[in-house]
């Protein structure tokens, strides 16, 4: 059954994992005591860094099991994807995401071992692309969300210009461009507000600013307002002119994506048309493929197949996406 061989997986590989772990754990604690009596202090952060007020931050737990939350804390990915998770506003941990990755990996796996014929190449394959399915998936709300920025922006800035122009502080007109701004783009800009307010320098707020959401709109922002702080000049005009050039630049980026939805209609077209003509010579003549199930070179095609449809699936959506 395709359940009890899951739970078994899935225990298996939790089994390692946590020998692996103990292991580890007792080289790290033997080389740290061995090295505790060197270890100079660590350098005092700044105040956006060990703020742990929620207005301004993310809860930094990494996960809420320790041993695995130990273990995530050895690997380099743990930032990537912590990032990516604050980019798409998420609330889930990264120990929950590597977590629903391994699950459905393990669950894939469980599931397509039932399949006689599937060559191991292909079983395993097909169990990675279903383990990165939920990095797809917050990939995809990060994309959406930073869409939604970039139509939001150039309003927003010439909101705060006019702010400007009336006669308000950075800070006021700040605070009012961010109450008056729905989100996504709303909640960043309190989050910046909130930080300057509560002591931080702007120049460090806005650059945090510019590390959640590095896109360009954003970077050429935080750096017109830093040059106009130190040289001086009329902000209100500069960010007239960058709404401006933002907006031509949103059209632009508009017709290309127009202009592309033919290839990305063709991909999915492409894609999915392997599909429904199998389906419907089924439905047709059954007997009809058999040769591909029953004999060995039959079965290392429909697995070459599959895999060749899913590999030029992501290719498609590659060239079809235009970078401005």
């Amino acid at each position: 059954m395709a359940l009890p061989t899951a739970i078994l997986v899935f225990l298996a590989t939790f089994t390692l994992a946590a020998a692996a772990v103990w292991v580890a754990r007792m080289v790290m604690d033997r080389r740290s005591g061995e090295a505790e009596e060197s270890e100079e202090p660590a350098a005092v952060p700044r105040f956006y860094e060990y703020d742990d007020s929620p207005l301004l931050r993310r809860d930094a737990e990494v996960s809420s099991i320790s041993v695995w939350a130990w273990v995530l804390e050895r690997f380099n990915l743990v930032e990537r994807v912590k990032r990516t998770l604050g980019e798409a506003d998420m609330d889930w941990t990264v120990g929950r995401t590597t977590l629903s990755m391994l699950v459905a990996a393990t669950v894939a796996w469980a599931i397509l071992s039932q399949i006689p014929w599937l060559p191991f190449w292909g079983l395993a394959i097909l169990g990675v692309l279903a383990g990165m399915g939920p990095y797809f998936y917050i990939g995809k709300r990060k994309a959406r969300r930073w869409e939604k920025i970039e139509e939001q922006f150039p309003d927003a800035l010439e909101s705060l210009a006019r702010a400007l122009r009336a006669g308000h502080p950075f800070a006021g007109a700040l605070d009012h461009v961010a109450s008056q701004t729905p989100n996504p783009l709303g909640k960043e800009l309190k989050r910046t507000f909130a930080e300057g307010a509560l002591g931080s320098p702007w120049e460090s707020a806005l650059e945090n600013l510019a590390e959640r959401l590095p896109m360009q709109e954003v970077c050429i922002f935080v750096a017109a307002v830093q040059m106009q702080s130190k040289s001086g000049g009329n902000l209100s005009e500069v960010l007239e002119k960058l709404s401006e050039n933002m907006r031509e630049a949103s059209a632009l980026r508009g017709e290309v994506r127009a202009m592309s939805g033919q290839g990305r209609m063709a991909g999915y077209i492409l894609s999915a048309l392997p599909v429904v003509i199998t389906g419907f010579m089924f439905y047709v003549n059954p007997s009809f493929l058999d040769p591909l199930f029953t004999e060995d070179i039959g079965r290392k095609m429909v697995t070459g197949a599959v895999l060749g449809v899913i590999a030029a699936h992501f290719v498609i959506k590659k060239l079809v996406d235009i970078k401005l």
